[in-house]
């Protein structure tokens, strides 16, 4: 992640500026750039994202979004995937889906990019946790390596290729090995 010096900035003063590319996220009071996505990172957000909502969508159980800006608890933070149970989606007045997230996703899942830091990744997903989260996963390509956290859990470690990945109770129907995961990363 490449932190961009500057002020020390309010979150509402940092809502004012525009997005960049890759996204910028507000934790702490800085303004820290996530790293460009990189091949192995695509791969899997770009199969994943289809994937859950394969599941979820069509009834209307949940929805998942790639790259969303999610801002609560003084941090607004880009998660690489976002789900949101479908009573959790923001609406406008029209009843279409909001521009604006205030409210930590039902889900969130981050893929490690080789120049990320993982400390920087992992406390978001635990920030998330704190503020209403069932489930955060930390995927980490090069070590083909799953981490899930949930609320008030110990981490668990999913390495083994027949492991049965552990998803939200709103995408039970969903089921992924680890080596289904990683075999995206084949295609």
């Amino acid at each position: 992640m490449v932190q961009i010096p500057s002020k020390s900035l309010t979150l509402a003063e940092f809502l004012k500026l525009p997005e960049t590319k890759p996204a910028s996220e507000y934790i702490d009071g800085q303004i820290i750039q996530k790293p460009m996505p990189q091949g192995k990172h695509s791969a899997i957000q770009g199969e994943f994202v289809p994937a859950i909502n394969s599941i979820v969508k069509h009834k209307r159980l949940a929805r998942a979004f790639p790259e969303l800006r999610c801002t609560f608890g003084d941090r607004s933070i880009v998660p690489d995937i976002v789900v949101f149970t479908w009573e959790n989606i923001p609406r406008d007045e029209n009843g279409e889906i909001a521009n604006i997230f205030s409210i930590a996703p039902d889900w969130t899942i981050e893929i490690l990019s080789p120049d990320q830091s993982q400390t920087r990744v992992t406390k978001n997903i635990l920030h998330c946790l704190k503020y209403g989260t069932q489930m955060g996963w930390l995927i980490d390509p090069e070590e083909q390596t799953i981490f899930i956290y949930r609320p008030k859990q110990e981490m668990e470690v999913f390495d083994e290729p027949d492991q049965v990945l552990p998803v939200p109770t709103f995408a039970s129907n969903l089921r992924l090995t680890v080596k289904d995961l990683f075999a995206w990363l084949l295609e």
